[in-house]
């Protein structure tokens, strides 16, 4: 097979001498080597994907290596060591992008697309925490500027690299996201891995100055407590860990240093969301370096971006109230659990909430699951990267909720069910396997599912049956082999009147779809900003002891988080389906 990056540029691709030279003959082509056959392109695919991605490892394990060293009081890694190559890894992703996008503008370097990759909600979303991180990055410029005098250049630099970096990956990934690049292959899988790593560094040094944050304000809670009752401890806002940092000696020069660490510190969900959003595109555009394929979608299958809500009521309803409690909640158990008498009430609301929210969430899953049973639908069973990886991070990311769940059943069990909040902690744990397990199921049946037609099958024509010796006098001139069907010799069958339960599994499939979205946005929400009772509660805490316990929340919240921000993009995916 022809290498491709011959037919681009390659000395003598393209000879049109007649009776080449014996030197012309002895030149090697690429992939092939003198005197034996040539290498197979999908060979060399393979070999291209291999290194990139063990770059990529690399990279990561040196990154992961530095953001976890600067986290630990006792190794002498400083934060601003871990910037700077943050920053480094950031510049190369700008040079290299910028580099792409010049030669896609070229008309052979992407001869085909996948029609699968970068959906219009994928990329608006990036986009959305996109701006979000930019404000973030506004934030820590104030804040750093206002303590310019004692804070390393680095501590600026970095957030203007980042915006830079934002805004130009934004870009990159909504115009080239379909993209399967044909041409510098190798090139391009070593830059799009390293735009992954750069993303996954970002979200890992986030992940780990916000868990910082929540170490240091339970360490605080653990000093006040000094063996005292569990719900008597004066809480501190993790807001205020990094301000006593500076020293006596440093001061801000204005009013607005609370302000601005305070504001990014409460965005650091959004800039998380935003390197994994960035991170899975990145690494569907790699899967899709090289690769051919048809980008013909029938009209019928085609996802536009209209969700036709006006026959869509009590999902979004029911949905939409789940959010605003939720909402509610959210804002009442962060006020009240930072007041001694009212913690306990804070808790034992926020698991009622959760469990009236996970029994809802149960039963539509396990309802849709059955709808699926009955589905005649086929399965989808084209080669699809961006369902695999939807797949995977779905089971990968709810690791983070089983840990958590299965730690805290055994804690329960082992002390003192009987409470009040004990119970409410365990049939919470319980309901939260339930539900991942059920929701899982039904996203990735729907997401296996052919999309459901714009219009339902067209009727079936009567079968006609006439008598030779009279068929030439039939009207219109017909015969058996063509009947000519007319409204008489039509079956009186109407889409409405054959096709209602067809309808109806469309419509119960969308409501539970939507329901379910807004559900899993609300138990986003919650944790991404603060609602983290395993921190609180020192249900776990008493009894796992204080080390164990914070390296396990460390560990699992942060993919729990994930998944439900995933879950939910998945679920609309579904819903557009349906």
């Amino acid at each position: 097979m022809a290498n491709r990056e011959a037919e681009h540029g390659e000395p003598g691709a393209h000879d049109t001498n007649p009776a080449p030279s014996e030197a012309q003959v002895a030149l090697p082509v690429p992939g092939q080597v003198a005197g034996y056959p040539p290498v197979p392109s999908e060979v060399l695919k393979k070999g291209g994907r291999l290194l990139s991605a063990l770059l990529a490892i690399n990279i990561g394990l040196v990154g992961s290596v530095l953001v976890s060293s600067s986290s630990l009081e006792k190794v002498i890694v400083k934060d601003t060591e871990v910037l700077a190559f943050l920053v480094v890894l950031m510049l190369l992703s700008i040079l290299w992008m910028i580099f792409q996008l010049y030669f896609s503008c070229r008309k052979n370097a992407v001869l085909y697309k996948d029609s699968h990759a970068g959906p219009v909600w994928l990329r608006g979303g990036l986009v959305f925490f996109g701006i979000c991180s930019l404000v973030l990055d506004m934030f820590k410029m104030g804040y750093y500027i206002s303590y310019i005098e004692c804070e390393s250049p680095i501590k600026l630099i970095h957030p203007m690299v980042q915006s830079a970096f934002i805004i130009l990956q934004t870009y990159f990934l909504w115009v080239s996201c379909r993209h399967c690049v044909q041409i510098h292959t190798n090139i391009s899988r070593y830059g799009l891995m390293l735009v992954l790593i750069t993303n996954l560094s970002i979200w890992m040094a986030a992940v780990t100055d916000e868990s910082v944050h929540q170490a240091r304000d339970l360490e605080d809670d653990q000093k006040d407590l000094q063996s005292i009752a569990p719900f008597t401890s004066d809480h501190r806002d993790s807001g205020d860990t990094h301000v006593d940092t500076h020293g006596p000696s440093c001061q801000c020069s204005n009013h607005l240093c609370h302000i601005f660490q305070t504001g990014y510190y409460y965005l650091y969900p959004f800039n998380i969301e935003y390197s994994l959003f960035a991170s899975a595109m990145a690494y569907i555009m790699w899967k899709n370096v090289g690769r051919e394929m048809d980008d013909h979608v029938p009209r019928q299958q085609r996802l536009g971006p209209c969700f036709c809500l006006r026959s869509i009521f009590v999902g979004l309803l029911l949905g939409a109230g789940i959010l605003l409690s939720g909402v509610v909640v959210l804002v009442t158990y962060k006020v009240q659990v930072n007041t001694p008498d009212k913690k306990y009430q804070a808790h034992v609301m926020f698991y009622i909430f959760n469990i009236v929210a996970l029994c809802l969430m149960s039963v539509g899953s396990l309802t849709s699951s059955i709808i699926y049973r009955f589905d005649k639908r086929d399965m989808d069973g084209h080669k699809n990267p961006t369902r695999t990886l939807d797949v995977a991070l779905l089971l990968g990311a709810a690791l983070g909720h089983y840990c958590i769940s299965y730690y805290s059943i055994v804690a329960m069990l082992a002390t003192s069910p009987g409470e009040l909040l004990n119970a409410l902690n365990l049939v919470y744990s319980l309901l939260m396997i339930v539900q991942l397990t059920l929701q899982n199921t039904f996203i990735i049946e729907g997401l296996h599912r052919e999309p459901f037609q714009d219009s339902p099958p067209e009727p079936e024509k009567g079968l006609v049956f006439t008598n030779e010796a009279v068929a030439p006098s039939l009207p219109n001139g017909s015969s058996p082999e063509s009947p000519g069907p007319g409204p008489d010799l039509t079956l009186d069958q109407t889409p409405e009147a054959a096709d209602l339960p067809w309808n109806l599994k469309r419509r119960l499939v969308q409501e539970i779809s939507l329901f379910l979205l807004l559900c899993n946005i609300i138990l986003w929400l919650m944790p991404a900003f603060g609602a983290r009772p395993q921190l609180k509660n020192n249900l776990e805490l008493r009894f796992y002891g204080m080390t164990v316990w914070t390296i396990i929340t460390n560990i699992c919240l942060p993919f729990g988080i994930f998944y439900r921000m995933h879950a939910a993009a998945s679920l609309l995916e579904v819903f557009r389906m349906s």
